[in-house]
């Protein structure tokens, strides 16, 4: 363990490292019990291949990190990416299950010529801050109202377009139980409090259901809460279900699915990479993150390989700081991670038993930490880098999809720009992000693409 890990040179040992691990897992395994619960609604995909195409990508990913880079940080199935997967990409776009799959291929291939060339920085830095910041803002509030539209706490009203659900509704209300659960555990700064807000409000619900509250009904998409190991099977994950045809026929629509999932990709990844590595006093005295490359590289490979297994992008968690507030300083807090995603695989049967409304909370609290990124935006600067941040910000909950926020708020940030005499702040990755959005908002408005 020396030898591979350094536990010396960190200041840590074994035992550190292991509790650690399992601190990281336990504060991020409620991907388990979402990510089934997103993709698995898609046409061609089951909840139980999504569940173990999760751990399985989840285990690689963060292996690769522990190896490829020595660091405390885990991997996983991105929230928001995901979001974006199941209710832009494959819902309101229209696109398949196999094209999403390719989509987030193509992404991460990209994404490793990236990692091995260093252009990442370059791309990283050309964004500006105010549109960084409300991507991120952006893609909180998108997880919020998926998570309470799911659960039944938001509904569609014909008179006001979106109204507030049935009080008396067992989901309604256990969402709201459930959130408050995690904020309490959150405020005692109890270890995995999101997992133990989610499993609270699950067993509530089960004794709703033995209770008569929560009534079982099949045929309306109302299952039992109570899960059952009986004949249990691990599913195989869906293997290279990809459709490199669709590239061909609508390429513009590919690129800007594709770009969308990269650029979400590098600013979740590079942001939680150094938000985490500043936590555990690892980034160098110039304020750099040693062994980038490799850390880059295991997100990379995960996405790949996430992608081969049929989920969706695989991206450096910002959990792992819990991991590193409970002293982990090397790979062997990534290689514990590992360790119990692959643990997981027998346990599927509980965490696929768990409702869409026990895993609201969990939601709702991801897109609170995220959407809190607003509060480094500017609103007195320059006109561009206001607007163009706030339409990032409310397009993507208010259009339901987040390359709609990134679109316009790339759009905007550049139209302002040039029509206030500041085209020299136009950087390259601005104007090649800009005429590739321009093309498909066209190509949209003239009803090539639908």
């Amino acid at each position: 363990m020396e030898k591979l890990f350094q536990l010396k040179k960190h200041n840590t040992t074994v035992k550190t490292e292991i509790i650690a691990g399992i601190t990281t897992f336990l504060a991020m395994a409620y991907i388990l019990a979402v990510n089934p619960t997103y993709l698995g609604a898609i046409d061609g995909a089951t909840r139980g291949a999504i569940f173990t195409a999760t751990a399985l990508s989840a285990a690689v990913a963060t292996l690769c990190m522990a190896f490829f880079s020595n660091y405390p940080v885990a991997l996983a199935s991105g929230m928001g990416l995901n979001a974006f997967f199941a209710y832009t990409v494959c819902g309101a776009m229209g696109c398949s299950y196999a094209v999403a799959l390719t989509a987030v291929l193509v992404e991460g291939v990209i994404f490793i010529l990236l990692s091995l060339c260093n252009f990442r920085e370059a791309l990283v830095n050309q964004i500006p801050k105010n549109l960084k910041f409300g991507i991120t803002a952006g893609i909180g509030l998108f997880i919020t109202i998926i998570a309470l539209i799911n659960s039944g706490v938001v509904v569609a009203n014909p008179a006001t377009t979106v109204g507030i659900g049935s009080f008396s509704s067992p989901q309604f209300v256990l969402s709201i139980v459930g959130l408050l659960i995690i904020g309490i555990l959150y405020y005692f700064k109890v270890p995995g409090n999101i997992l133990l807000g989610i499993l609270a409000t699950w067993v509530l619900g089960i004794i709703a259901e033995l209770c008569g509250w929560y009534v079982v009904d099949v045929e309306a998409g109302v299952y039992s809460l109570i899960p059952s190991f009986t004949g249990f099977s691990l599913e195989a994950p869906t293997f290279f279900h990809f459709d490199f045809g669709y590239i061909w026929s609508n390429f513009s629509t590919f690129l800007v699915i594709m770009f969308t999932f990269l650029f979400t990709d590098i600013f979740d990844t590079v942001g939680t990479l150094i938000g985490v590595a500043e936590k555990g006093n690892l980034l160098n005295e110039k304020g750099e993150l040693p062994r980038a490359k490799g850390a880059l590289m295991a997100d990379a490979v995960g996405t790949v390989v996430g992608a081969c297994l049929g989920t969706s992008t695989v991206t450096s968690y910002v959990e792992s700081s819990a991991g590193v507030s409970a002293g982990g300083r090397t790979g062997l807090t990534s290689l514990t991670t590992a360790v119990l995603f692959i643990v997981a695989l027998v346990l599927s049967p509980i965490f696929l038993a768990i409702p869409s409304f026990a895993t609201t909370p969990a939601m709702v609290f991801v897109g609170l930490l995220m959407f809190s990124a607003v509060k480094n935006m500017e609103f007195d600067g320059d006109i561009a880098d206001v607007i163009g941040g706030f339409v990032a910000v409310v397009f993507m909950p208010l259009t339901y999809s987040i390359s709609n926020g990134i679109m316009f708020g790339m759009l905007s940030w550049v139209i302002l720009k040039i029509c206030t005499g500041k085209i020299k702040d136009i950087k390259p990755v601005m104007w090649i992000s800009t005429a590739l959005f321009a093309l498909y908002f066209v190509l949209k408005f003239i009803g090539i693409i639908a």
